[in-house]
């Protein structure tokens, strides 16, 4: 081994003077940012690469430095990294590491290179890695709801609007509504992949690399779609991470909604499901509580997760060109972000696939009201305009609630008080299967409707 230089900062040499310790220690970042040690590592082989391909390097010095990376990068991946006081982030630690195992070689490796292009390539890299996480977990979800829909066709429960009964609907059309929210997300996601896949390596500090080595070369190396074109912006850019934990903030938007729905049906008021008891919690004063917590820490999560992307949004807004210390701070909300979102995902998933559905009180819970609407369309029918048939609707919906009964107990004598267009056949409205049947035009609640969704969401998943 050689002798590793005296420990100094990477930027220490214009500076006489010591930094106070609580001032390196508001600068530090390595308690946050090892997290990335592993992407760091893969960045900075490629770059020996091609600093060789310029002979900035010899091929044996290339291959000292990267066998030299790799030995620091299963320090990490086994456990034994020793983190120094003076380990900055996780680029000055990796480095300071290779210097020790390499000696003075380590420190041809920053030739043309600044932290600015490194960390921006880093957390590009890294985040690629976690959208593909967050791809799997979301199709996942999606999937469920999918299969879940599929089997479960026959059970038909109100529509609200206003949390007011509305229409017969099946269950399966509910499902499959949040299934679309999320193929939606799904797809966000991969168009916004090839944002974040854009290479900023080779960009320096801000100007640009002095020693021309193939970026070109670079991005094939570490799997990027494409290059930046300006090194300015490659240092500086941080839209897509802005744009990353937005696509996240509405993700957790729509999963909040759904929670919603499952608290208020999970209620014994409405007893429309039960959530399995891994995804429950009790009370610690009342015995026969059983909470969803799942579903509410969901809700509240996503409060948490839009709260990062607006602070971050703030820490941007201000900031002249190229890199400032600022964005430092562009770490903690993603990384806090993509945990979060990751769990979330995964504990939708479970309740959904485990809750328990009763399609008995779904039933229970249709009353004939929910069929005025119905009523209405059967005049259409008999060639009254759409205008009068509600208001003609509207009267017997008031005409059965003064007489306390259903609008279907209504005797042939009162519907024909209201308009002479009914026949006997009116009573064949008063059939909540027929009703979400009649919906067939598509993206309706019909059973082919149903299960054109069911297709059209396995296709999108498989493609």
């Amino acid at each position: 081994m050689s002798d590793a230089p005296a420990k100094q900062k990477l930027w220490g040499g214009r500076f006489t003077g010591k930094t106070d310790p609580l001032m390196h220690a508001f600068n530090q970042s390595l308690k946050y940012d090892q997290r990335m040690h592993e992407v760091d590592i893969r960045g900075s082989i490629a770059y020996a690469k091609s600093l060789s391909l310029v002979a900035i390097l010899t091929k044996d010095e290339e291959a000292r430095i990267i066998e030299g990376l790799k030995q620091v990068g299963k320090e990490w991946a086994d456990g034994v990294f020793q983190i120094q006081p003076d380990d900055e982030d996780i680029h000055t630690a990796n480095e300071r590491r290779l210097s020790e195992i390499i000696g003075a070689l380590g420190g041809k490796l920053h030739t043309g290179r600044s932290r600015n292009d490194q960390v921006a390539t880093d957390l590009r890299l890294w985040l690629l890695e976690e959208a593909k996480v967050a791809e799997k977990s979301l199709g996942a979800l999606v999937r469920v709801l999918v299969e879940r829909a599929d089997s479960e066709k026959d059970y038909l429960l109100p529509g609200y609007t206003h949390l007011q009964r509305g229409q017969p609907i099946r269950w399966s059309h509910l499902l499959l509504s949040y299934a679309l929210s999320l193929r939606a997300d799904l797809d966000r996601l991969r168009q916004l992949v090839p944002r974040i896949s854009v290479l900023p390596l080779g960009s320096g500090a801000l100007a640009g690399n002095p020693f021309v080595v193939d970026r070109e070369f670079l991005a094939k190396e570490l799997g990027f779609l494409s290059v930046a074109e300006n090194s300015l912006w490659g240092v500086a850019d941080r839209d897509f991470v802005a744009e990353f934990l937005m696509w996240s903030s509405l993700v957790m938007t729509h999963l909040s909604k759904i929670a919603e729905d499952l608290i208020i049906y999970s209620t014994a008021e409405f007893g429309f499901i039960t959530l399995s008891d891994a995804y429950s919690t009790g009370s610690s004063m009342m015995p026969q509580k059983k909470n969803p917590d799942s579903l509410e820490l969901l809700r509240g999560k996503t409060g948490r997760l839009f709260g990062n992307m607006a602070g971050f949004l703030m820490t941007l807004k201000g900031l002249p060109s190229t890199y400032n210390k600022d964005l430092q701070e562009d770490k903690e909300p993603l990384f806090d972000t993509v945990d979060n979102l990751t769990a979330c995902l995964q504990i939708a998933e479970g309740v959904i696939a485990t809750l328990e559905v009763h399609g008995e009180n779904m039933k229970a819970a249709l009353t004939m009201d929910v069929l005025a609407t119905d009523l209405a369309d059967y005049l259409v029918r008999k060639g009254i305009p759409f205008r009068e048939t509600h208001h003609i609707s509207g009267r017997a919906v008031a005409l059965a609630e003064a007489r306390q009964c259903q609008i279907s107990d209504l005797k042939m004598d009162d519907f024909k008080a209201l308009s002479k267009e009914f026949t006997e056949d009116i009573y064949d409205v008063f059939d909540f299967e027929a009703s979400v049947e009649r919906r067939e035009a598509i993206g309706g609640t019909s059973r082919k409707m149903v299960e054109r969704q069911i297709a059209v969401l396995r296709a999108s998943l498989a493609n």
